[in-house]
């Protein structure tokens, strides 16, 4: 005999049997456990089936979970021996570029405004961002009231207002060896470089046109 309700056939005030939720839910298996059949071996089989597939995702999913929390990480080295080393490239990056204090009038009236300090009207630029400290120097340096510029050398510029290597190494050994200023070899960047050349090319075809 068939036993089997239909979900139409049940009271709409009565919650649906569970063997109903079973055959309609997705979650793989318990529609063989709650069933209409009477084969209660089977039914049991899949439970157990059930049980221990879902006891097995729980132990993953907290094994997993534990294992995130650890924060593991592998550190690899390779050892090799070799009597002689090179000396490695070691590179040093200043945020500033050029020292403000070398800075003259004579600089900023050539690249004052490819370093983001004057305008294009030679005028200080954001003067209220710039700081007290900073202010009254810049005012005296960006005063070309009867100023006669001289001739602009870019390689000149970048070694006068760069930072000096004797000032920033504080202390290097290689090999038990003191490592000196003299060791290192200045590399100037090639895209500040080509900037610098732009704007000197820019600023000199404006002269010309404006003389013409």
């Amino acid at each position: 005999m068939d036993l089997k309700v239909e979900p139409e056939e049940l009271d709409s005030n009565q919650p649906p049997p569970i063997e109903v939720f079973a055959h309609s839910s997705t979650l793989h298996g318990i529609s063989h456990i709650f069933t209409y059949e009477r084969f209660w071996i089977k039914r049991f089989l899949w439970l157990v089936f059930f049980l221990a597939s879902l006891t097995f995702l729980l132990y993953v999913c907290v094994d997993r979970i534990h294992f995130y929390l650890e924060y593991p990480h592998v550190t690899k080295l390779d050892e090799v021996s070799t009597p002689v080393m090179t000396f490695p490239a070691v590179t040093f990056c200043n945020l500033n570029a050029f020292r403000f204090s070398q800075l003259t009038r004579n600089d900023l009236f050539y690249v004052g405004e490819l370093l983001a300090l004057l305008n294009n009207r030679y005028e200080i630029r954001d003067i209220h961002l710039v700081e007290e400290s900073v202010l009254e120097s810049l005012k005296l340096k960006t005063d070309f009231q009867n100023f006669k510029p001289r001739p602009f050398n870019m390689r000149e510029f970048y070694d006068r207002t760069g930072h000096n290597l004797n000032d920033m190494l504080l202390s290097c050994h290689f090999h038990g060896t003191e490592c000196r200023p003299e060791h290192f070899k200045v590399v100037i960047l090639p895209r500040l470089f080509q900037m610098l050349k732009y704007e000197m090319w820019r600023r000199d075809r404006l002269e010309h046109e404006a003389r013409l």
